[in-house]
């Protein structure tokens, strides 16, 4: 890798750390890409080739993620919708349905008693929503055990 690959690469895990930490903070792409010290246009396409998918999309899935947890502490899908940044509860629905494999509903309902039985660190990594439609999280939980 060139020196400014290399910057490139630190300048995009700014803005990856950015969305990790300000997730719930209304984010756009002209905002990602001025920490990253790029236009956001290259910052779109950098950040696709290095992360495999668009800062948007990644934002969305963080959301998810830190909705997934809480509704898996009994908040309501409507407050969940609000308290991770996302101002449509049909566009939050449509996604988490979306990325999860069942809606926020019932996903609040399933029980999760194995998820808060697992060390934090490990549900964390267990639980990450994914946007490869083999290993849904819905679908895996409606599999029966082998």
């Amino acid at each position: 890798m060139t020196p400014q690959e290399l910057a490139d690469l630190a300048h995009l895990r700014r803005a990856r750390d950015l969305i990790d930490r300000e997730y719930a903070r209304p984010l756009d792409v002209p905002t990602m890409a001025r920490h990253a010290l790029m236009s956001p246009a290259h910052f779109s396409r950098r950040f696709r080739a290095a992360y495999g998918e668009t800062p948007y999309s990644y934002l969305m899935t963080r959301r998810i993620e830190r909705a997934m947890a809480l509704l898996r502490a009994g908040m309501s899908v409507t407050d969940a919708c609000m308290a991770v940044g996302c101002t449509s509860l049909g566009s939050f629905s449509t996604r988490f349905t979306e990325i999860v494999g069942e809606t926020p509903s019932a996903y609040r309902a399933r029980e999760h008693s194995a998820v808060t039985a697992m060390p934090p660190c490990v549900a964390k990594a267990r639980t990450r929503p994914t946007r490869d439609s083999t290993s849904r999280i819905g679908e895996a939980a409606r599999r029966p055990a082998a």
